[in-house]
């Protein structure tokens, strides 16, 4: 069973969300502040956070920026900061997903369930990973071991990062547009979500180094491409 942490000071939303995703399957804990939060992490990971940004004792956002420092697991804010700096913020900081309050916690449930699908078949033993080269430079993406690296330097990825880098890397070669990683990597395609795919390609870049815009090119005005040549693996 999958452990879900909800951490909110509403307590309608908080407990709304936890009774939810506990008829779904879940094993749910709630939290209603930051430290709290924290000790919980420290006894144990979740497969899952949903957060609000706004706490009495802190700011989400914060404590995202710091958790990225040591976690990698999923993140989804479910918040009533809506503006699109705030959205761009929280995925820039390293969250998968982004709600914003009022919501449908039928629909957060749907992506919460369409998330772990993606986690889940991504890890399946059924890829094997592959390894590229781009002149003298070497990379390497097993997600059965969770292990991504360039030239040997072991890079750690977000759950939306490796979504996204599992995506391009299976069509190397192929120009793929914004609205087909977010139809394929988040289950939705609104256009005002194309930036977000931007801010996503960027955190990945900057984790790979120098070579990060060599090895996934900006095609203008269209989208994004793997520029990597296949040595063994997905082709």
């Amino acid at each position: 069973m999958k452990v879900v942490y909800v951490a909110d000071t509403n307590e309608e939303d908080r407990e709304g969300i936890k009774q939810y995703l506990e008829l779904s399957g879940y094993e749910v804990q709630a939290f209603e502040d930051l430290h709290a939060l924290q000790l919980a992490v420290t006894r144990q990971v979740p497969d899952l956070l949903l957060s609000e940004v706004h706490f009495t004792d802190g700011d989400g956002f914060n404590f995202l920026k710091k958790l990225r420092q040591t976690s990698t697991f999923p993140v989804i804010f479910v918040t009533a900061r809506a503006s699109e700096s705030d959205r761009i913020l929280g995925f820039e900081l390293g969250a998968d997903d982004y709600v914003c309050k009022p919501f449908s916690t039928k629909e957060l449930v749907l992506r919460v369930n369409a998330l772990f699908r993606r986690i889940d078949y991504s890890t399946s033993d059924s890829y094997t990973g592959s390894t590229w080269m781009m002149g003298n430079s070497t990379l390497q993406l097993d997600e059965v071991s969770h292990l991504f690296s360039i030239d040997g330097n072991q890079i750690t990825l977000t759950a939306a990062e490796w979504r996204i880098m599992s995506y391009l890397v299976s069509n190397s070669g192929i120009l793929i547009t914004r609205s087909q990683i977010l139809e394929n990597c988040f289950d939705y395609s609104f256009e005002s979500y194309d930036r977000i795919v931007d801010t996503h390609i960027k955190n990945i870049r900057a984790k790979m180094g120098p070579l990060g815009s060599e090895w996934i090119e900006t095609v203008r005005g269209y989208g994004y491409r793997f520029a990597g040549k296949s040595v063994t693996g997905v082709q």
